[in-house]
């Protein structure tokens, strides 16, 4: 295994504890019954950053991200939130900090975006203490932070891909957490649905410092909306650190097989990952 906490190494050292890092994974084994999928792996998920989780398909990214979830406990290993080990907390309590949400999450049929949002206030009640005032601003404040309070009264299935997935976000910020983790949050949205959502991702961060894990396919909008990168290699983290450092032709080369370029972003002057394919552009008519 290789990791670091700020760039790219080869070798077997294990990221550096920080007061500043809320979540971590030490030696995480994670399995579906004996199928073991991530062993041995060391993670750390900075304070009041965006952390973009690459690699190829069945590398481990999702797996990662429901054991920091609390959702797959480890075989061996341990996640810790706050210095504390997250499977021996309450359940309300890790819903109270962390909110998740997962990969093409479904809707009952006929739900309204309003009743969805309202599900993310569940952690906070009990037998004693039913819907409140406080709950209704929470669920007002988290609609009108995605842009979607005029959509309250519509069925979810309804809704097209962008707003669907903008329903989801209100409902996990209505949750009150200060840690959000975003399992492919633009799956099978368009282009500009994905640019949509991350850039509300982008918004809700810069105004609340929230920290937010996401996993992501498309490596331009990883290097540009994320701080930090964690590549993940055959259930491995093989780099972390800053987008700059991580997106490398010789990284693209060795985790993805893909042959490419690295150029600046000419918007954003973020990474920007050029494919080198066999096949040649058509020239332009003479």
């Amino acid at each position: 295994m290789t990791s670091s906490v700020s760039a790219p190494t080869s070798g077997g050292a294990k990221p550096e504890p920080s007061a500043e890092q809320r979540l971590r994974g030490r030696e995480l084994q994670l399995a579906y019954g004996d199928r073991v999928v991530v062993d041995g792996l060391d993670i750390d998920v900075p304070d009041g950053t965006i952390t973009a989780v690459i690699g190829p398909n069945g590398c481990g990214k999702s797996t990662v991200l429901r054991a920091l979830a609390r959702l797959l406990p480890p075989k061996s290993g341990q996640v810790l939130l706050d210095g504390r080990l997250i499977h021996k907390m309450p359940t309300k309590e890790v819903a109270r900090t962390l909110g998740l949400l997962p990969q093409s999450p479904q809707a009952p049929e006929g739900l309204t975006v309003a009743d969805l949002v309202a599900r993310g206030r569940h952690p906070h009640q009990a037998w004693y203490r039913q819907w409140s005032a406080g709950d209704e601003r929470a669920v007002a404040e988290a609609l009108a932070l995605t842009g979607i309070a005029d959509l309250a009264e519509r069925p979810v299935d309804e809704l097209s891909g962008g707003q669907r997935q903008r329903a989801w976000l209100s409902m996990a910020l209505a949750q009150g957490t200060d840690l959000l983790l975003l399992d492919e949050p633009t799956t099978y949205l368009d282009l500009s649905h994905q640019v949509e959502v991350l850039d509300l991702i982008g918004q809700l961060h810069d105004d609340s410092g929230r920290t937010v894990v996401m996993v992501l396919h498309d490596l331009n909008l990883a290097a540009r909306y994320a701080d930090r990168l964690i590549a993940m290699r055959d259930g491995e983290v093989v780099a972390q650190g800053a987008p700059g450092e991580v997106v490398t032709e010789q990284l693209l080369a060795d985790v993805f097989g893909l042959n490419a370029k690295v150029i600046p972003d000419p918007v954003a002057g973020t990474p920007m990952v050029v494919p080198i394919g066999g096949r040649q552009a058509p020239s332009s008519a003479e």
